[in-house]
């Protein structure tokens, strides 16, 4: 079968997604809506489909399996609602809707029909969280005892007059742009949070919003994350540390001006016999780059129409969704 997609949203995003979907034979751009008009046309002639600048028009098409929501964030939950009533697949950019009400709306609308609601956590689909992730289920570095994570920019001149920098358009500052996917990378290492404590701060630039998140959740078995998610960081940054009893995993840099994509794999050196025992001194380490391109768009996109082919639960789910803007309101 093939997948014809809409994008709605002709950004920098909107351009990612769309170049993604490209690389696959059973998906196909048909269409791109824009209130942009030369955003629209420069995509839609690099990628085919025809243009639109009412986004209405794109979910009534009867040829429009799959909508791609790509804009600002406050219009992601009407045009997400809109989409799923028509019977559409919808994949919504992070974060899922400006609060949990929003997003408790978006996923109502999936309920009632037959189609599939993935939230847009390409981070998860990154090659070195990936393995992590799948180092951590095979017990590579025992229980995980917490993670740390360090995610910023340092924002461009006049960043206080761009849309990130309105309460009314993006709903929140740092902690739900960067942040949201921190929070979503916690919670599918971690499972659920019982408790939280934040700060919120701005410190330099002059907007409603924060600019620094810095936050603290626990587990119902005492495991601790921690993050700090920044506009003041100046240089870009991401780094995602995780510490168990046999090792630790270290998640640095995410390709482009984040640096070389790299895992630390770190074991402790124990002593075999009847019991393991810690014998002391650094542990030893394996480091695994992932030069090249950033795949996780592809990646992501590869999972999300397998969810639709097997009508499953994509990974990054809606109600995945939820549960970090949840957490982001509690901080």
């Amino acid at each position: 079968m093939r997948y014809n997609v809409g994008i709605i949203g002709a950004g920098l995003i909107g351009r990612k997604r769309a170049a993604a979907l490209n690389k696959f034979d059973d998906c196909r751009l048909i269409v791109t809506a824009d209130v942009n008009q030369k955003a629209a046309e420069g995509l839609a002639q690099e990628f085919s489909g025809e243009i639109e600048f009412d986004w209405r028009q794109v979910i009534k098409r009867k040829d429009v399996d799959v909508v791609i929501v790509a804009t600002f964030n406050k219009f992601l939950a009407p045009i997400c609602i809109a989409s799923l009533r028509n019977g559409k697949h919808v994949l919504c950019e992070k974060p899922l809707g400006r609060n949990t009400k929003e997003s408790e709306k978006i996923i109502e609308a999936s309920t009632h029909s037959d189609v599939i609601l993935k939230t847009g956590f390409n981070h998860r689909h990154h090659p070195a969280i990936y393995k992590a992730k799948k180092l951590v289920e095979n017990g590579a570095i025992g229980n995980i005892y917490y993670i740390r994570c360090d995610y910023g920019h340092g924002g461009r001149p006049g960043y206080e007059r761009e849309w990130r920098a309105s309460k009314d358009l993006c709903g929140g500052g740092e902690l739900l742009d960067q942040g949201a996917h921190v929070v979503d990378l916690l919670r599918w290492f971690l499972g659920e949070f019982d408790e939280v404590y934040g700060q919120i701060n701005t410190f330099y630039w002059n907007m409603k919003v924060e600019d620094n998140a810095f936050a603290m959740f626990r587990t119902k078995k005492r495991q601790i994350a921690m993050m700090h998610t920044s506009w003041t960081q100046w240089r870009n940054k991401f780094l995602f540390e995780i510490f168990g009893e046999k090792g630790y995993l270290i998640v640095h840099g995410l390709g482009g001006s984040y640096g070389t994509e790299n895992l630390i794999i770190g074991k402790r050196k124990m002593e075999s016999g009847k019991y393991e025992q810690y014998a002391g001194g650094p542990p030893e380490e394996e480091v695994i780059e992932f030069p090249g391109p950033d795949i996780s768009w592809i990646e992501e996109w590869k999972e999300f129409v397998s969810a639709i082919k097997e009508n499953r639960e994509p990974l990054g789910s809606g109600f995945d969704g939820l549960m970090a803007n949840k957490l982001i309101e509690a901080v």
